[in-house]
């Protein structure tokens, strides 16, 4: 019996899901999960695929860890909890295309890629998706420079880390594009209270359809009434 779980590495729980996959092969479920947190720890902060074979006789078992999905790695990366809602408006981080080229080496051979650099352009395809920028630039900008050769030397020499100077501009670079997007962010929420309270105060100010005028206000007549006055108003003679 296999039972396939995505944890978070290090950091498995025991849950109604885990319970209901594991409880009925008769094994001991506290054991299983500090055995897969001993095997993922290398992996905290991250979702990690693992496969648990359950031998049906002997209750013994082995688990087997995958690598991490690419978007996974990404956010580790980052240290991120989550991609962007709005990747094409907001970005939330900016990575070296060293460590682009880091991630796709973990995960080339799980990928339909005939070659490093058809691996590193597909996690650049995942950073698009999370809205994640790329040695300053979006990501099918820099997939565009990765056809043009641009990076042809970065991945044929497999170089995984920036150098310190270069991670320093990146972070620089960052941290003015997040302020610019909080600042309108900041605009656009307050510019849609200023509307809501605008709807709000024109609500109170008009009177409900029936509501009676109050003391002392003459009502205002009717249509039909105003235009049969109309009629009956005769021109002044002349003398």
């Amino acid at each position: 019996m296999i039972v396939k779980l995505i944890v978070d590495g290090g950091d498995m729980k025991p849950g109604p899901a885990v319970a209901q996959q594991i409880g009925p092969l008769g094994i001991n479920l506290g054991k299983v999960i500090a055995d897969v947190n001993s095997v993922t720890s290398g992996f905290k902060g991250t979702k990690v695929p693992v496969e648990i074979n359950v031998d049906g006789k002997t209750k013994s078992y082995t688990i087997k860890v995958f690598s991490p999905p690419v978007a996974e790695l990404i956010k580790k990366e980052l240290g991120l909890e989550k991609g962007s809602g709005t990747p094409h408006n907001v970005k939330v981080g900016n990575l070296p295309l060293e460590r682009i080229i880091d991630i796709a080496k973990t995960k080339q051979s799980n990928l339909l890629a005939k070659n490093l650099k058809s691996a590193v352009k597909l996690i650049v395809g995942t950073c698009h998706s999370l809205g994640v920028l790329i040695d300053n630039k979006p990501a099918k900008d820099i997939e565009k420079d990765i056809d043009s050769g641009v990076y042809d030397q970065e991945i044929a020499k497999e170089i995984t880390s920036p150098s310190p100077e270069k991670a320093k501009k990146l972070q620089e670079f960052f941290a003015e594009v997040k302020a610019k997007q909080e600042k309108e962010q900041k605009a656009l929420a307050e510019a849609k209270a200023a509307e809501e309270a605008a709807k709000a105060a024109a609500a109170t100010a008009a009177p409900a359809p029936g509501t009676p005028a109050a003391p002392g206000t003459a009502p205002a007549a009717a249509p039909e009434a105003k235009a049969e006055a109309k009629k009956e108003e005769k021109p002044a003679k002349k003398k």
